[in-house]
């Protein structure tokens, strides 16, 4: 199904415990190479298993095939392991929705990856993701507790969610003016200037662009009591607006490449989505789908980029949830999207 890749799963997961609706997925990432599912989707699965106490078949790393039948909604305290540098934002990604409407509150211990390549970094979630789904009134709270970075991994998180009685519609339509441009730049296992470098050339970059408030905090450890398990960096870029919006971009320094690169990747996709004036950056317009279908009212937001992720998110949710959206806008370009969303409450 369009991108055929993990998304497809995460979402699936979230929406039948949030529903209860068994869902079954066949030839599972089947555009991916190698096919089948990874460890941190089968962490995400597990996760959500263990609040829906749902009877899972086909859970385990490379499987082309998922049956899930959620039986419950409930909460408590768990402690969940990726096992390798898996990412904790993708599997919180599958956990966040179905946490929602949860009867108690839901206390989750994630290790993995922090901030790894081809997910948002745990920073984004932190500053961009909850920050917006706050204004739906979903209530959570993230506390990054340890970094990790690929290959080793060890990164630790804990998340907690509290109950609610029902998400309200958003609308986002306009970006309005930027107030101004946070962030954090990390570094661990390496030294300080790293992180100073990051921060520097995306500070750069966007005062060139005119924004004048930019303010980028610093995160490294001395040697002494540095207790990642493995040398990585990253930055997260965030800008609240006018109109209570927040459009968000990150770059993962890798082995080899320079910490300014990192920084100015950053912030090119932080002006990118900035430059074209809709209210949500590419990866959050892909990831408010599940909310506002089961939202109680209408919807209506502006995405920077209509990607084939968010296609597949909408594809998926209506299938499951039965609410129907409507796409203003080409793939690959600014977009107007509109979902009455179906109300969902705890009972």
């Amino acid at each position: 199904m369009l991108e055929g890749g993990g998304q497809i799963i995460r979402t699936s997961i979230a929406l039948s415990a949030l529903t209860g609706e068994e869902v079954e997925i066949v030839n599972v990432r089947g555009k991916r190479s190698p096919p089948g599912l990874k460890a941190q989707h089968v962490t995400g699965i597990r996760a959500v298993a263990a609040i829906s106490e749902a009877e899972v078949e086909g859970l385990e790393v490379g499987s082309m095939r998922l049956r899930f039948k959620p039986r419950t909604r409930g909460g408590g305290a768990f402690t969940f392991n990726v096992g390798t540098a898996g990412s904790i934002s993708l599997v919180l990604q599958a956990l966040m929705p179905a946490a929602a409407f949860a009867p108690k509150p839901l206390e989750a211990k994630i290790t993995g990856g922090t901030d790894v390549k081809w997910s948002p970094t745990i920073d984004y979630i932190r500053m961009v993701t909850l920050p917006i789904l706050a204004k739906m009134g979903y209530k959570a709270e993230l506390k990054v507790e340890r970094r990790g970075h690929y290959p080793r991994g060890g990164g630790q998180v804990a998340f907690k969610a509290y109950p609610i009685e029902k998400l309200n519609p958003i609308t986002l339509e306009e970006r309005g003016t930027v107030i101004k441009i946070d962030g954090r730049s990390h570094c661990v296992r390496l030294p300080s200037h790293v992180a100073e470098r990051q921060a520097e050339a995306a500070s750069r970059l966007l005062r060139n662009a005119g924004f004048e408030k930019v303010n980028v905090e610093l995160e490294s450890y001395p040697p002494e009591s540095d207790h990642h398990l493995g040398p990585g960096s990253g930055i997260t870029l965030y800008a609240p607006t006018s109109t209570g919006t927040i459009i968000g971009a990150d770059a993962i320094g890798e082995k080899g490449k320079p910490a300014e690169k990192v920084g100015e990747e950053a912030a090119s996709k932080l002006l990118a989505d900035l430059k074209t004036g809709m209210a949500l950056d590419r990866h959050m317009g892909d990831m408010i789908i599940p909310y506002i279908a089961v939202a109680d009212g209408k919807s209506e937001i502006t995405v920077s980029q209509l990607t084939l992720h968010t296609m597949t998110n909408i594809k998926v949710t209506e299938a499951i949830t039965g609410a129907q959206f409507k796409v203003q806008g080409e793939l690959g370009k600014p977009a107007r999207i509109e979902v009455n969303g179906i109300g969902l409450t705890p009972t």
